[in-house]
């Protein structure tokens, strides 16, 4: 499996022109605050799970069992005020097809949004018009997970993830006012040829945001080795070279650190896929943060606090959710394991 990057990778010749451009172009339509941006899962299960770099295709006990890799509200919600409290964005509540009710969506995004204070993202596959009306007061973007663009490609990755109904979908959200958005992943074998088609989509639906992921390889999967990082940084970069204005996420991983700061001179405006609730107030959190200084950027989130308590009033937010006193409560039993985690990580 892949190897630790221990530095930021150094870029010559057309790359470096193109990550220069691009960098140039981000200046020109951004303010050079960048966040990070926190997946919310509601689950690990998926009722298809044959994507076949995903874990959900290797954890075939959690697609038979789906009760048990379905996360309470409870945790989901204290995961929300962790956000709120260390200025990170939820990137978006995601989670596998077939787990929750959509009543509980709806309940679960209209608690999201109120903690922070702003409409939130949705990747949870497609959407009908109905569940689009109800879910418009809490969510300003749906996101379609494409994962790859080619079509031959597409289908051998994703084989029961078909791109029409995705595309149905963000016809039908862009006409009621969404924002929209994909994903993409680098390194499932996709080739620089295939930038057409991630342009012609840009263009056709006039996306307003996009993830880059690194492929982060998972064992019993086809793939042993995630993409270099200059190759994902060309991707980032032909992006924001075209679309000036588009927001752009990055994805990286923990042992992937260090190519944070490429990604954001290539034009990334945020990051995100880290496992931050655990290299929080760590020597990785430290390390995160530095990146982001290391490319001129300024940070609004934070991976370190002295006492996140004290400077968060996280009981004001909760008096405020609708929630009985008994739910409240036990969101607060789920805010206190990461609160202790944090504390415990500072005493190190």
């Amino acid at each position: 499996m892949d190897k630790e990057i221990k530095e930021t990778p150094e870029i010559a010749g057309e790359l470096r022109e193109l990550v220069d451009n691009a960098n140039k172009t981000y200046l020109k339509n951004f303010n050079s605050k960048v966040w990070f941006g926190r997946c919310i899962f509601l689950s690990w299960y998926c009722e298809r799970g044959t994507c076949d770099f995903c874990f959900r295709s290797v954890t075939k006990h959690k697609i038979k069992h789906p009760d048990n890799a379905k996360r309470s509200i409870e945790g989901i919600l204290a995961e929300a005020l962790i956000i709120k409290a260390c200025g990170w964005r939820i990137e978006f509540l995601t989670g596998g097809y077939g787990i929750y009710d959509f009543n509980d969506i709806l309940k679960i995004s209209k608690l999201c949004s109120k903690i922070l204070e702003e409409k939130i993202w949705l990747n949870l596959g497609t959407l009908d018009g109905n569940q689009l009306d109800q879910l418009k007061p809490y969510v300003q973007g749906i996101v379609s997970s494409m994962e790859t663009l080619e079509p031959k490609l597409h289908n051998k990755v994703c084989p029961d993830k078909p791109i029409q109904p995705y595309l149905e979908t963000m016809d039908l959200a862009g006409k009621k006012g969404f924002k929209q958005s994909i994903t993409l992943v680098i390194g499932i074998g996709e080739k620089k040829e295939d930038y057409k088609y991630t342009k012609e989509l840009i263009q056709k639906h006039n996306l307003e945001r996009i993830t880059i992921y690194a492929l982060r390889p998972v064992a019993g999967t086809p793939y042993k080795k995630g993409p270099k990082s200059e190759d994902v940084a060309w991707w980032i970069a032909k992006i924001r070279c075209d679309f000036p204005k588009i927001e752009i996420i990055a994805g990286s991983a923990i042992y992937r650190i260090p190519e944070i700061s490429l990604f954001l001179k290539a034009g990334a405006n945020a990051f995100t896929k880290l496992p931050a609730t655990n290299i929080f107030n760590t020597d990785k959190g430290i390390q995160v943060e530095q990146e982001v200084k290391k490319s001129k950027r300024e940070f609004i989130s934070r991976f370190t606090s002295k006492n996140l308590r004290k400077e968060f009033n996280f009981q004001e937010r909760i008096d405020k959710l609708t929630l009985t006193k008994a739910e409240k409560e036990k969101v607060i039993e789920k805010l206190d394991i990461y609160l202790n985690k944090f504390e415990k990580n500072l005493k190190k």
